[in-house]
Parts: C-alpha cells; structure tokens; sequence
C-alpha cells in the first residue's frame, strides 16, 4: 500500500485524502494548527468542484450550509445606500453553484475522512528524498518515511519552499493586499454583503443567514514593504495605515480588527509553476497554483486538483514519475483558465477614482430597468461559468459511483 503524507487540512488536503484512500492507498495528513480552522471567508464551489463533492455524496451537506446571502449593498462614507446588486451578479452566481463558508466545507470534509490519520499541531520541517521515498523529519521532533509527499498548505506552502525554493520565484503579486477577520454582528446586515468602495481600496462587511457574528474583508494596495506573514501587530498596523482616514465604521472595524483571534492578511497573489511536482513531492491547490481570492476559484481548484492527482497517481499505480505528469496534463490548462479570471475580478472589486465609482453604482441602479437585463447578467457571469467547467474529470473509482 502507498503511504503519501499530505501537508494541509483545509480544503485540498482532505479532499485528496478521502479520494486516495477510495484509490487504495493510504493517506496521513498533517496540519500546523492545533485544530481544524474554522475562520475564514465564504466561498464558491462552481462547476467541475461541485462534481467532485457529489461523488463524494457532500453535495447536499454543503448546499445545507449555503450562506442565504441575497445581495450586495453599496454605501457611501455616511452610510448612505449608493446602489445594490442580487446575488445573480454577487459573485457570479447563477443558483448552480454552492457558496458556504470555508470552515464549513472543512469541517464536512475531515468529517468524511474519518479513518484517516491526523496529526494537528504538527507540521514537516525537513525533507529528504530517497529513490524509494521521502524521509520527513516533523518540527515535532517525529520521523517517518513515505512514498510520496504533498502539499497542500496554501499560499506560504512549506513543502513548496522545502522542495522547490523561496517564495518569491513563484508567487506573482497582483498589487493588492486582502485582510478578513470575524467582527461583532452589529456591524452586519443579516444575508447582505454592505461594501463601501472608496478610490483605491474597498471594505466589505456581511452576516450569514442565522450567524451569530459578522465577516469584515478589507481590499487595498499593497505596502511597500511585506510583513512577515506570523507577525500579527505588523499586519494590523499595516491595514490600520492603508485605511487611515476612512469614513463610513471603517475606523470602528479596525478596532475590531485588532481584537479579532481570526485576523487574516495577506497578498493578492498568484502562484505560477512551471512544474508542480519534483521527485515524489507534489503540490496541490494553492500551494501550487493559487489564483488568489480575486479569482472566486481558489476552493474550486483545490477540490478539483485533488480528484484529478488521486486519479492520475491511482492510474499510475503510485508512480510518482507517471502520477504527477499525468495530473499535470489534466489539470493546466483548467488552472490556466481560472487564474485569468483574477485580474478581470480585481478590476471591479477596487476602483481607482471617485469617478469610477460614480459610475459603476449608476450602472447597477439602472440595471433593474434596462431591457436586456438578463442577458446581461449571462454576459458578465459566463466567464466565470466557462472557467468552472473548463475541465474533463476523470472517472471515479466504481465504489464512489
């Protein structure tokens, strides 16, 4: 039997897990944190993804988690509506796909891997490749040999920097910082996303249907100098100067921000590889190919690549050599079409001018009234959908059928 250790409990990392042990082999993973996260943002799963989670028989479990939210309203620095938008633009939703929050999607899928091994609190320090495995040293202190190794820890992926060097030779920034955190419920309109635009950057604040608490996420142009990502007081400090003088409860939520155990910063970056795999190391998600929050796809991806690595190392029969080359093939040109979505994203969600944003809210009051209007929601949200589905996923194992 196979032994593969995956790096990363979020969302890539179970998903492979659960879809390699279907395949026969046998799957540990190892996560940093101390217990599964349950911060983090509300997320998308479209297209290919949702195929992926009904062979898993979790499609239903995740739409009974959706978010209810039923649209997005526009206010200026004193509060005042600018404009609204429904939810058949917010996010390129179309009422096909699932959007739930990131911690429930994890939850369901460690749930579902329950004879899986995992080792919280825990994470790889050393790497040392064999010709028959991989020797992994944990900071733990632990050492164990496995055929093949995986990471699926985000964008600050250790196995990528382990196995194939610095950072910065793969991330390609977009020019904007994001930061979410979780804030009171107060500063929330139940199943409303307010956003607050302002030339240059833009503050969102939503609360779920029934959520006890509200999510804050802040967009705005990158500092000249990086904090380091596990140095909390530089990256508030950081938002709280990148939003100084704003109007609105902007200064109210960095307040909360500062207080918030969930706080979360970081670069709106890509991650481009030539290669995602060296030896019997592989990346999946956004260790390997995030396209980052301004894409919508990073969840998509991530469940995605996972089906389509388990399959094409199963149809190897562990090769690594043959397994990863294989799940290359299948899965570039589908990354290639979801990373592009980024850029075109990016543009809407922060505008550069006070006239920009005159504009756009005059676009979306009159929308309601213009003939057409539905085909104009099809224009704007078939990019997204042609991305999503831009794939031919590999047959399941007949078990899972």
């Amino acid at each position: 039997m196979t032994d593969v250790l995956i790096s990363g409990a979020g969302v890539a990392g179970p998903t492979l897990a659960w879809w390699l042990r279907r395949h026969g082999f046998r799957p540990t993973v190892v996560e940093r944190a101390p217990a599964l996260r349950d911060g983090g943002y509300k997320v998308d799963v479209r297209g290919a993804a949702l195929t992926v989670l009904d062979r898993m028989g979790l499609l239903e479990q995740a739409r009974r988690h959706d978010t209810g939210m039923r649209l997005a309203r526009f206010v200026d620095a004193s509060g005042a509506q600018l404009a609204t938008m429904d939810a058949a633009l917010f996010g390129g939703r179309e009422g096909d796909d699932a959007e739930l929050m990131r911690g429930d999607l994890a939850r369901l899928l460690v749930a579902a891997t329950g004879d899986v091994e995992y080792l919280f609190g825990d994470s790889i320090a050393t790497l040392d490749p064999a010709a028959d495995g991989v020797d992994v040293t944990f900071a733990g202190g632990g050492r164990r040999r496995f055929d093949l190794v995986v990471g699926a820890d985000g964008l600050h992926s250790t196995v990528r920097r382990l196995a194939f060097g610095p950072a910065a030779a793969h991330l390609r920034p977009l020019g904007h910082h994001i930061a979410i955190c979780t804030v009171p419920a107060e500063f929330g309109e139940e199943r409303v996303e307010l956003m607050h635009p302002a030339p240059g950057r833009t503050v969102g604040v939503y609360r779920t249907a029934g959520a006890p608490d509200a999510r804050a996420l802040f967009l705005f142009p990158s500092p000249a100098e990086e904090p380091d990502h596990r140095d909390l007081p530089a990256q508030r400090a950081v938002l709280a100067r990148a939003f100084e003088g704003a109007g609105w409860r902007v200064p109210e939520l960095l307040a909360a921000a500062a207080d918030a155990p969930d706080f979360y910063l970081a670069p709106m970056s890509q991650v481009r590889m030539d290669s995602w795999s060296t030896g019997r190391v592989g990346l999946v998600g956004d260790a390997g190919y995030g396209p980052s929050p301004a894409s919508g796809q990073g969840t998509s991806l991530g469940l995605v690549g996972a089906y389509v690595l388990a399959a094409s190392l199963a149809e190897a029969g562990g090769d690594p050599v043959t397994g990863f080359a294989g799940y290359e093939r299948r899965m570039r040109p589908f990354v290639t079409a979801n990373q592009l979505l980024a850029e075109r994203n990016l543009k809407g969600m922060v505008l550069s001018s006070a006239a920009q944003i005159r504009f756009q809210t005059l676009m979306l009051r009159l929308m309601p009234r213009m003939p057409g209007r539905e085909r104009m929601i099809r224009r704007v949200t078939e990019p997204i959908r042609r991305a999503a589905t831009a794939i031919t996923l590999p047959d399941a194992p007949a078990a899972t059928r």
